[in-house]
């Protein structure tokens, strides 16, 4: 009793000493943003406006947009296709989007070509896609079936069922070995990408959804409904409280840093995953945050459901 005292005295007294920090920049897209990806000083911006957009950070414009097809909607009108997820390896780009009767679609863009490589025949409700190498995506649907996709022979050449709980959210690790996939148990799980065999499964202190989650150096975020962030690593995991719910996560590059959206105003906490030291509050996103990318231990961007992504330099 006396140690969970101590561990809440300092987490309160350690949210007292929070550094704000104001934006250091903001992008605008053209349609709320779900999904970022940052490569060579280009973030790349999935919208519900049917684009990728490729921002020049430097510059802080876009230089190039990339179009999904418009699809007829229920009542047969003509929308902008929703896109869901994106991801990048080299030059080429994975993207989901929302299809025709409520399925998915799956395209890859490369060498300036749009190539759809599942569409909604395969009545798929695919909620996020990966490259885990340049010759295979791996994937994840609604009822939490991971599936990997071959590009050379053109069709699904694994599709696993996780478990009965509805999918959440995927991260890969660095190289793109091993999927850290979650659900509405809370439970978190450890695929080999190489087979989709689970290779662990990690003990769930998540008592409810996880909606996000991050996998870096061997070590994983998550950001639960419960309002739990819980920190795992090889040899302990713990959680950390709020009073809100948590959308999103994001683990720094050797995740020496976690950064949680743990507040009704939308606000970023940034604290030390070893320490447990709460550091920096971001503030700035005017709607539920969709992201956070750390792209250094200093830097950061964050997209919402809104056209406005953010940067932050912390000191």
């Amino acid at each position: 009793m006396i140690k969970v005292f101590l561990s809440f005295l300092i987490l309160v007294v350690s949210s007292f000493a929070l550094e704000e920090v104001t934006p250091t920049y903001s992008l605008k897209a053209t349609g709320t943003v779900q999904e970022i990806v940052y490569k060579d000083k280009l973030l790349y911006a999935g919208t519900d406006n049917g684009t990728v957009e490729v921002f020049d950070t430097k510059e802080k414009k876009i230089i190039k947009t990339i179009e999904i097809p418009k699809i007829k909607d229920f009542m047969g009108d003509t929308i902008s296709a929703k896109v869901y997820s994106i991801d990048l390896l080299d030059n080429k780009i994975v993207i989901v989007s929302q299809g025709m009767k409520g399925y998915r679609n799956l395209w890859i863009y490369e060498e300036e070509k749009l190539k759809k490589l599942i569409d909604i025949d395969k009545k798929f409700f695919i909620q996020k896609a990966s490259f885990v190498n340049d010759t295979r995506i791996v994937f994840a649907l609604l009822s939490n079936q991971i599936g990997i996709f071959d590009i050379k022979k053109n069709k699904v050449t694994v599709l696993t069922q996780v478990s009965q709980s509805s999918f959440s959210h995927f991260a890969l690790n660095e190289n793109r070995s091993e999927v850290a996939t979650t659900d509405e148990s809370g439970i978190v799980r450890v695929l080999k990408t190489s087979d989709l065999v689970v290779k662990k499964e990690l003990k769930a202190l998540n008592l409810d959804r996880v909606y996000q989650l991050d996998f870096k150096k061997g070590k994983i975020l998550t950001a639960g409904k419960d309002r739990k962030a819980v920190f795992y690593d090889s040899f302990s995991s713990y959680a950390l409280n709020f009073d809100f719910l948590l959308y999103s996560c994001a683990l720094s590059k050797n995740a020496k840093y976690g950064a949680i959206a743990f507040n009704e105003e939308n606000e970023i906490l940034v604290f030390n995953t070893s320490s447990k030291k709460y550091l920096y509050k971001l503030i700035g996103q005017d709607a539920t945050l969709t992201q956070i990318l750390f792209i250094s231990e200093k830097e950061i961007f964050a997209s919402s459901d809104s056209q406005t992504i953010n940067f932050w330099r912390l000191k």
